[in-house]
């Protein structure tokens, strides 16, 4: 009996070990995520673009315009930095330990060099930017006609349906937030962190990332975006990025996370 028993304990250690294994690699993801998106965001267009949008329109429009745009943006940016797991871990881990630190880098250079009311300068041209869209969609307003006799009255009742549905300030939140975002250095982040942690993780912490920065912008409005630091988000942004680009010479690339 000892004989036949004592192989099976051996694998129930090691599906425990790799079970372990699994669990801290999503929350070292996750953590390493939500904590690169607060810093990157806070302060950022796309944040200076829901508090401005939630001064003027209804909040829960706006936060779920913005939401979608930055939740499909960090799918795809968890898909990107995926896809180069094709690539031996060894490479993709270094190469991106590489990038870590001349974010963090670049980010204190930026942060050291700002004046402390840097942040107005990027609220004015949100607000140049929305106030733009606003008259965009007046004129498109004022073309459509409430009652657009020459269309006849076929094409008026599926274009009420349509934007009964889904709102222009939906839309506009989403195609600002959006556009805000892509190229942005939260994206660059996000493919990074996915490249060399677990996707599960990042895609998880990033989106919860996004929600508490978005979400802190909606309620708190303009008051918020003036009293944000974007000097002192900035330098610790890149304390924490070099923190992570530092972490490489302490665990190695095959360690699971």
């Amino acid at each position: 009996l000892q004989k036949v028993s004592s192989p099976v304990a051996p694998v129930h250690v090691v599906n425990e070990e790799s079970a372990d294994k699994t669990n801290l690699g999503f929350i070292h993801a996750f953590v390493a995520a939500i904590s690169v998106i607060i810093v990157s965001e806070l302060g950022d267009k796309t944040f200076f673009i829901a508090a401005i949008m939630a001064m003027r329109y209804n909040r829960l429009t706006v936060l779920a315009g913005a939401m979608l745009a930055l939740g499909l943006m960090t799918c795809l940016s968890v898909l990107f930095g995926y896809a180069t797991t094709v690539i031996p871990r060894v490479y993709t881990y270094y190469v991106s330990t590489a990038l870590f630190a001349i974010f963090g880098i670049r980010m204190l250079r930026e942060g050291l060099k700002m004046s402390p009311d840097e942040g107005q300068e990027e609220l004015e041209e949100v607000q140049a930017e929305i106030k733009k869209k606003d008259e965009e969609l007046q004129r498109t307003k004022l073309l459509n006609g409430p009652g657009d006799v020459e269309s006849g009255p076929g094409t008026t009742i599926p274009q009420k349906k349509w934007l009964h549905f889904i709102s222009p300030i939906f839309v506009q939140a989403f195609t600002l937030t959006f556009l805000a975002e892509w190229g942005d250095r939260s994206q660059l982040t996000t493919i990074v962190l996915a490249a060399r942690e677990d996707p599960y993780g990042v895609a998880v912490g990033g989106t919860v990332g996004h929600c508490l920065c978005t979400g802190l912008a909606v309620i708190g409005g303009r008051m918020i975006a003036q009293k944000i630091s974007v000097r002192t988000v900035t330098i610790i942004g890149g304390i924490v990025f070099l923190a992570f680009a530092f972490s490489a010479l302490f665990i190695s690339p095959d360690s699971g996370f």
